[in-house]
């Protein structure tokens, strides 16, 4: 009889588990279909051309912003200075600009790196943050780029909201935290959980830049749904 109530109380945990995701999911699927900002249906002819050259890059789980690395609204590498970086190429372009957790960010470069208790750690919650920082050459956005239709005043908003997720508005770099020889890392505020993820911060950005969006996105598709593929 103890074996049994012992399997019993298993069951329901998993059962509850399951309905807890299948709820987290459910929702964030929904609130695709009910965006923030959301355009009239007839307004696609009358849409302005955008200002900015600007993407959000996704690799299938995570999102960065992709900007120019000059315009009219700021010079990125007086805020991310060249001499944080190991070899930026002469013909970069861009800038992508990411924000994740800590732990995860450190000691996960690539998928086969992750591990359970990392990838439950981040969701978790309870550990710093860090922008990532990279520049990056036309070539390297490849597939996984949506355009970013952004006017000069969205793309400054943009701008200021990357800045304030910076302690005091400055970029402090984590001395020799590297994937490649392009990127950096940064301290940032804020910190990461299963409802505070890296794409809840693109998304946020957006929503605020007055973005076509949806009002929650935890998983990049949550992000880049209404936006279109970007064709290069």
């Amino acid at each position: 009889m103890a074996i049994q109530r012992w399997l019993k109380r298993i069951a329901f945990t998993l059962l509850g588990l399951v309905a807890l995701v299948g709820l987290y999911v459910a929702t964030a699927c929904a609130l695709v279909l009910w965006p923030a900002n959301a355009r009239p249906s007839n307004a696609g002819a009358a849409t302005n051309a955008p200002e900015v050259q600007a993407w959000v890059l996704s690799n299938g789980v995570h999102t960065d912003y992709v900007f120019p690395i000059r315009s009219a609204a700021i010079d990125w590498q007086q805020l991310f200075p060249l001499a944080d970086f190991r070899a930026v190429p002469p013909d970069a372009e861009f800038i992508a600009i990411g924000w994740g957790d800590r732990e995860f960010y450190l000691n996960t470069p690539t998928w086969g790196d992750l591990t359970a208790s990392r990838a439950f750690g981040a969701l978790s919650g309870g550990n710093r943050s860090l922008m990532h920082v990279s520049y990056l050459q036309r070539g390297q956005l490849g597939r996984g780029a949506f355009n970013l239709p952004l006017s000069q005043a969205q793309y400054a908003q943009l701008v200021g909201y990357v800045q304030r997720t910076l302690p005091s508005g400055r970029a402090t770099p984590i001395a020799g935290a590297h994937y490649d020889r392009q990127d950096a890392f940064y301290e940032a505020e804020g910190g990461y959980n299963l409802f505070e993820t890296c794409n809840t911060w693109i998304g946020r950005g957006l929503r605020q830049a007055g973005v076509t969006v949806s009002r929650w996105t935890p998983f990049d598709f949550t992000v880049t749904w209404h936006l279109q593929p970007a064709t290069h």
